[in-house]
């Protein structure tokens, strides 16, 4: 097959915990031809180029990350074009069997469709974000205002023109046939979110190593790694860190980045948290081996949220055999997740008591921790892997 993956963004180089890369490379390696759109950016020239094991073909674009709202916003209404654009431009074949559109961002249903048309192709939509709702949740958008209508209308129109929808979760799939009941439920289908698994072995010097830099010996050390914005409402960790002074081998270590990264080193310091520190960023190969010297994972999500998240750091977890603690709102089901697998445990976002509480109950039990270290492994290698990813794609896509 012909596969054709639209990219908000795509790294230049081969990088470990990329889900989308793992993927193609997936198709890649059974044969298929893949070709990426993605936009240029630094390390990279816009234009036709083999990267990897791919045809990438890089657009200039406005910048979508490290901006305010309004830039972002105009950059992913301008990316539809932009891309067609470039993809006219090429003399070559451009007509695919199979497209994959991933959400962040919906503003890609106009190529999304011009391409299914041209190419009589299927598409295949990865539904991440469910958008515009999450911006209003997160009191980005006014609900009913007419932004809110504008991209409601591209994403009802976005639903009806893919031929398969993969769901990060059952409530996720729930959420969307019950505030869509005109989209057609056989399209819908779980597709949680996948990674490839990293190795953990490491030699007595390089644990050496990673304890003295990263200062945590002889710390209890509860980690969080990823995006650090609004959807995260890191605020409310930084109150469990407070909380737990009184705990004085407690260290809470946060490796992050994003748009609120600024915010909450300002914040830390302004509630003066002194068991709170940032590290420095690492490779991701590098990143795991310092998650499986800590003893908890950290998920965060805002209590506002109305719809259900599954976060994708929850894999890096995983993959190191550490239990999850789970600061997560009340519509998703991530936390129904975690008790059928007993792979961590959880309390509402915002609660800090109660918070603490199920932290405690790791804190106490090192066999649990344990226990669900190790059950997160499993449940990963056998339900969260790139090849289980790739048979359900294809088992869909047969379908049609």
């Amino acid at each position: 097959m012909k596969v054709v993956f639209l990219a908000l963004g795509f790294p230049h180089k081969k990088e470990p915990g990329n889900f989308y890369m793992t993927l193609m490379d997936r198709f890649h390696s059974e044969g298929h031809e893949v070709t990426i759109i993605a936009p240029a950016h630094k390390g990279t020239v816009p234009g036709l180029q083999q990267e990897n094991n791919f045809r990438v073909l890089r657009v200039k674009t406005l910048p979508q990350f490290g901006v305010n709202f309004v830039k972002k916003g105009l950059a992913n209404l301008l990316l539809p074009y932009q891309y067609k654009k470039a993809l006219r431009a090429l003399e070559e074949d451009s007509n695919f069997d199979l497209i994959f559109m991933p959400t962040p961002p919906i503003t890609l249903y106009n190529l999304a469709y011009w391409l299914k048309k041209k190419s009589n192709g299927k598409i295949y939509l990865i539904l991440r974000d469910i958008f515009p709702q999450n911006a209003v949740d997160l009191g980005i958008m006014k609900k009913n205002g007419p932004f809110y209508h504008f991209f409601r209308n591209q994403e009802r129109k976005l639903y009806k023109i893919s031929d398969a929808i993969g769901c990060m979760s059952p409530g996720n799939m729930e959420y969307v046939k019950k505030h869509n009941p005109e989209v057609d439920t056989s399209k819908l289908h779980l597709l949680p979110n996948w990674s490839d698994m990293l190795p953990l072995e490491m030699n007595k010097q390089e644990i050496f190593n990673i304890v003295q830099r990263e200062a945590i010996k002889d710390k209890f050390v509860i980690i969080f790694g990823g995006n650090i914005g609004r959807p995260q409402k890191m605020e409310n960790i930084i109150e469990l860190a407070i909380a737990c002074e009184d705990m004085d081998d407690v260290l809470f270590l946060i490796y992050g980045y994003g748009a609120e990264y600024k915010n909450l080193k300002a914040y830390t310091k302004q509630r003066g948290a002194k068991n709170v520190q940032f590290g420095k960023e690492l490779p991701y190969n590098e990143f795991i081996k310092v998650l499986s010297l800590c003893q908890v994972g950290l998920i965060s999500l805002s209590e506002d949220f109305t719809i259900p998240n599954i976060p994708s750091k929850s894999l890096s977890y995983y993959n190191a055999k550490i239990p999850i603690l789970a600061s997560i709102d009340l519509n998703t089901d991530f936390g129904n997740i975690l008790e059928e697998n007993r792979t961590g445990v959880w309390a509402k976002a915002g609660d800090v008591n109660a918070l603490k509480e199920q932290l405690l109950v790791l804190y106490n039990d090192p066999d649990l921790r344990k226990e669900m270290g190790e059950n997160g492994y499993e449940y990963m290698k056998s339900e969260l892997s790139t090849d289980q990813a790739f048979r359900t794609v294809l088992n869909q896509i047969k379908h049609y």
